[in-house]
């Protein structure tokens, strides 16, 4: 099993799970972060660090965010590896409460 990025982290970008990932697994786009399935190891220390509650363990998925598996397999294999924090966008907070973001996502 793998741990997934879902949709309330794109445009918000929030990198406190990076520092904690103890393998590396996290990748990172212009608008979000996804997590390589291949690499992640199920520790779950990532999913209290993010603000936006975007992470979730594959077989907890909320129904509407299932295709986030595929999307994070995908997209960890075009964007390259983040290991460290990065400040997020400035408009981060606003982002964050704000659903329906998919469209976003590049």
């Amino acid at each position: 099993m793998t741990y997934v990025v879902t949709e309330p982290c794109i445009r918000c970008r929030y990198t406190d799970c990076v520092e904690v990932c103890p393998v590396d697994c996290f990748h990172a786009g212009p608008r979000s972060l996804v997590i390589d399935p291949a690499v992640c190891i199920d520790c779950a220390v990532c999913v209290p660090e993010c603000p936006v509650e975007a992470i979730y363990p594959e077989d907890e998925l909320p129904a509407d965010q299932e295709e986030f598996i595929e999307i994070n397999a995908r997209l960890a294999q075009q964007w390259p590896v983040i290991t460290r924090h990065e400040p997020p966008p400035n408009d981060a907070d606003e982002w964050a409460q704000i659903k329906n973001k998919r469209e976003w996502l590049d």
